[in-house]
């Protein structure tokens, strides 16, 4: 088991940045890839970023490239959602997530994922 503790969230201006953490707990070693994702009011729950452990390789939703970075010193334990230039429409809940099994890429769907923690509000105002 895996627990994930998001903070970091809050109330921006538009242009804003931020900074999520994830804090991570519980059997850490057994994690090769963490992520974050995120949830609007109304809409499903989608993609933001992943890191793979074992390569530190990382992916980032199309949309918000050039204006997130996932990062992660020492990823088993916390890894971060660096958030600059912030738009009303990245308005949402986000979501840390771990994965447990074994995974050579660094994954974008939420059901790839073992464990997810309660979430963050974010809230980007115009």
């Amino acid at each position: 088991q895996v627990d994930l503790v998001e903070s970091g969230g809050g109330l921006v201006q538009a242009g804003g940045s931020l900074t999520l953490s994830c804090a991570a707990s519980g059997r850490t070693s057994t994690t090769t890839l963490m992520g974050w994702f995120r949830q609007a009011p109304g809409k499903e729950r989608e993609f933001v970023a992943s890191f793979l452990l074992s390569t530190t390789e990382t992916r980032v939703k199309d949309s918000v490239k050039g204006r997130f970075t996932i990062s992660g010193g020492n990823a088993r334990e916390r890894v971060y959602l660096l958030m600059s230039d912030l738009k009303p429409e990245d308005t949402a809940v986000y979501y840390c997530a771990a994965r447990s099994r074994f995974t050579v890429v660094p994954l974008q769907t939420a059901s790839d994922y073992d464990y997810w923690g309660q979430g963050t509000q974010v809230t980007v105002s115009s």
